[in-house]
């Protein structure tokens, strides 16, 4: 992981045109899991998960991959249902968080280290 890593507003807009790919790809291997688990709970008495159970293994190995690539980039997910991710920056001195969520054209939000989604000011 790059912890020190800091993003610059282009730095995190040039990360976009993969993250509007990598993002909707993430949550739905979330959902798929959190799904096949519930079908899985349901089967494994009789059949011991059967396929459910590869689905379940091809869902994490995804989410797994998925949280991997945005960790070694430096990128935090927030929320992986709206697609909120934060890069670690700096404004006027102080780290920030650059915030971006899926389905917004550019990076145009920064927050404090201690404020969160509720504190996003406009850049």
């Amino acid at each position: 992981m790059t912890e020190d890593r800091l993003f610059t507003i282009d730095d995190a807009d040039a990360e976009l045109s993969e993250l509007r790919v990598r993002l909707p790809r993430l949550r739905e291997a979330r959902q798929r899991l959190i799904d096949t688990s519930e079908r899985i709970t349901s089967s494994v008495a009789i059949d011991g998960g059967g396929v459910e159970g590869s689905d379940w293994f091809r869902s994490q190995e995804t989410l797994k991959q998925e949280l991997l690539r945005l960790a070694d980039r430096g990128i935090l997910l927030r929320d992986p249902e709206t697609g909120l991710v934060d890069f670690p920056a700096e404004r006027d001195g102080e780290r920030v968080f650059l915030c971006w969520r899926l389905g917004e054209d550019h990076v145009c939000w920064y927050h404090s280290e201690g404020s969160g989604f509720s504190g996003r000011r406009r850049l």
